[in-house]
């Protein structure tokens, strides 16, 4: 199980170490111990240029997904600091907490959860994994 990690902002200063720890304690909740997963961490500009590329969207997002499904590699996961550092301050969290939580979203749907199907059962699905997967490894919930 490896969570490969990209800073590739230089904009708001992040302690990587704990994030990996955080996302390799996912990992295996989630029993996913023999796969892997890449993480960037990027500004508004590139989730940007990221989104418009795959997804046409011409504007930032906190994460984007991009699943490859390729033996033992489960594909790479995307979120901008800049906008996850934004709705930590309006959600009262920690950017740390709000970068795990993305972390969270960003796999599930590596591994096959939507939310965005209109399947609003799925949707709630996802939304309370995200939950008791955060609360698991943090050992705190959020609300």
């Amino acid at each position: 199980m490896t969570v490969h990690i990209i800073n590739s902002q230089k904009k708001i200063p992040l302690e990587l170490k704990p994030i990996k720890t955080i996302a390799n304690r996912i990992m295996r909740e989630l029993k996913l111990k023999d796969y892997e997963v890449s993480l960037l961490l990027t500004d508004d500009e590139g989730i940007t240029q990221l989104n418009h590329l795959y997804l046409k969207r011409n504007r930032p997002t906190n994460v984007i997904s991009f699943p490859m499904n390729e033996g033992t590699w489960l594909g790479d996961i995307a979120i901008s600091v800049e906008t996850a550092a934004r709705e930590a301050e309006e959600g009262d969290m920690t950017l740390r907490d709000e970068i795990v939580y993305l972390f969270i979203h960003g796999l599930l749907h590596l591994i096959g959860y939507d939310h965005e199907s209109g399947d609003e059962s799925a949707a709630a699905l996802m939304r309370d994994r995200e939950r008791s997967l955060f609360s698991a490894v943090m050992g705190y919930e959020i609300d």
